[in-house]
């Protein structure tokens, strides 16, 4: 059980599922507040701090990709669950590209939920542990024109710095440390999102897509193939590993 200052922005503009939500989480130990309307949560957010955001898709005023794009476009790094009609592949797709840290199809069991929220919280706290330690400068991946420190979490092609999320920094990263492997999908997820995430393999191939696309700058010197039915390798396209 997390304790009170752990605190949980609920935007959702259906009534019956927003209490739902607060009743089960205020039982967790969680401290929630309620919005219902996506432009006031939008303000809210930018406002106030909190450690987790359940974002609703359709809300009236901005809805839940605006509410999602507009938080990271401004900096906001609170990790965000978006709350999906079950079957609507496109919108979690979407959510994720935009920068979700996770996802929620309704209906949903409490239990279901709970463990959604404790796993986000857990590996943001993770995070957070992680960018207190000063960064190393010394250790760093050259492939071609791709070069890597992974202590700064930074990436640069042709010179040029990747404007990567931290999900997708780290897809690269571990397949970088890799070149040329075939990766499995079930490989990456473990790794890079932890043995308790429910995302699925979908997560993995949105975040390689969106990976993939910011490497097209210089595809010369590294791409991400896909493996049919397995998974992915990065291969060298020109330049050596150092």
């Amino acid at each position: 059980m997390f304790p009170l200052s752990h605190r949980i922005l609920i935007i959702e503009d259906e009534p019956t599922l927003s209490r739902l939500l607060s009743y089960n989480l205020t039982q967790e130990g969680y401290e929630t507040k309620l919005i219902d309307h996506g432009g006031e949560g939008l303000q809210h957010a930018l406002d106030n701090q909190y450690d987790l955001i359940m974002l609703d898709i359709m809300l009236p005023g901005l809805n839940g990709f605006e509410v999602l794009s507009k938080l990271r476009q401004r900096g906001n790094k609170t990790p965000i669950i978006i709350l999906t009609a079950r079957n609507a592949e496109d919108e979690i797709v979407q959510g994720l590209r935009f920068g979700a840290d996770d996802y929620i199809t309704k209906p949903f069991g409490v239990a279901e939920m709970l463990a959604r929220v404790s796993a986000v919280l857990r590996r943001a706290a993770g995070e957070g542990e992680m960018s207190d330690v000063t960064p190393r400068t010394d250790k760093m991946i050259t492939i071609g024109e791709l070069t890597i420190f992974p202590e700064k979490y930074e990436a640069l092609l042709s010179g040029e710095s990747i404007p990567l999320r931290p999900k997708e920094f780290e897809v690269l990263l571990y397949l970088a440390e890799r070149p040329g492997m075939v990766i499995t999908r079930d490989d990456l997820m473990n790794v890079v999102w932890g043995f308790d995430y429910f995302g699925g393999q979908r997560t993995v191939d949105v975040h390689v897509s969106s990976l993939r696309k910011k490497l097209e700058m210089n595809q010369e010197t590294v791409q991400i193939e896909s493996i049919r039915g397995i998974g992915y390798k990065l291969v060298i396209k020109k330049g050596t590993l150092r």
